[in-house]
């Protein structure tokens, strides 16, 4: 035993005095680099800059002022005006001429074509033995989903209209009109607020609510004779004389 321990003492000494575990360490170490580990996670070389740091001696660079100067606008706190300021003077969106204007009481129409009608009556989206309404084009897809004061029928595509229909809506053209009146149909337009086409358009808001669908809103003397009836809630085809006189306390 006593020979055995004096063998395994003096091949370590040897090993140690040949630096072969050294060796062999090392070899170890730099295998182990090439792994990620939880001991060498970290950043890219450049990926974090420290903040500078202001106004903590002269011998920084940046003490004192902070490297903002004397005084002067630049030197305020919040001191970045607003985008288009020029130091107090007239700024250029002011000094440039303007052209044109802005219409308070524009109407836009949401419009629907002849060529749209006929294929949503193909595809049997629109049923021509029903009275279509501006609710009925809505849901069908042709016309937009945010109808603000109302829908116009216009001509195009009118040579493929062949099927006879009933149709309601705010505007139509003249074109329109003869197109469908030629393949056995009728166009009524009616009058409806604002407030009126969101009650065509969506009566449950209304119910979920607890309020009643409004009285048919009667258009201004200048508009009537641009409208065959009043727009009825729900809808229903009534002349103007008529739904004048119903609307009427």
């Amino acid at each position: 035993m006593i020979a055995g321990a004096a063998t395994c003492s003096q091949l370590l000494h040897t090993r140690l005095l040949s630096g072969s575990f050294a060796s062999s360490s090392g070899s170890a170490r730099e295998a182990g680099d090439s792994f990620v580990s939880l001991n060498n996670l970290a950043d890219n070389p450049g990926a974090r800059k420290k903040a500078k740091r202001v106004g903590r001696g002269i011998g920084s660079g940046v003490g004192k002022t902070s490297g903002r100067g004397h005084k002067g606008q630049k030197a305020r706190t919040g001191r970045n005006p607003k985008l288009g300021f020029e130091g107090g003077q007239t700024p250029l969106k002011k000094r440039a001429p303007k052209r044109g204007f802005h219409n308070p009481h524009e109407v836009t129409w949401d419009p629907v074509n002849l060529a749209d009608l006929q294929e949503a009556l193909d595809r049997k989206k629109l049923n021509a033995n029903e009275l279509i309404t501006m609710k009925t084009l809505r849901d069908a897809g042709i016309a937009s989903k945010k109808i603000e004061f109302g829908v116009k029928l216009l001509a195009k595509g009118a040579v493929r209209l062949r099927t006879p229909v009933n149709i309601q809506v705010s505007q139509v053209s003249a074109a329109a009109r003869e197109a469908v009146e030629k393949a056995g149909g009728t166009v009524t337009t009616v009058y409806y607020n604002r407030l009126g086409i969101r009650a065509l358009l969506k009566p449950e808001s209304f119910a979920k609510k607890g309020r009643l669908l409004p009285r048919p809103a009667r258009p201004p003397a200048k508009l009537l004779p641009r409208y065959d009836s009043l727009g009825c809630l729900p809808p229903d085809a009534l002349p103007l004389e008529s739904a004048v006189a119903t609307a009427q306390p």
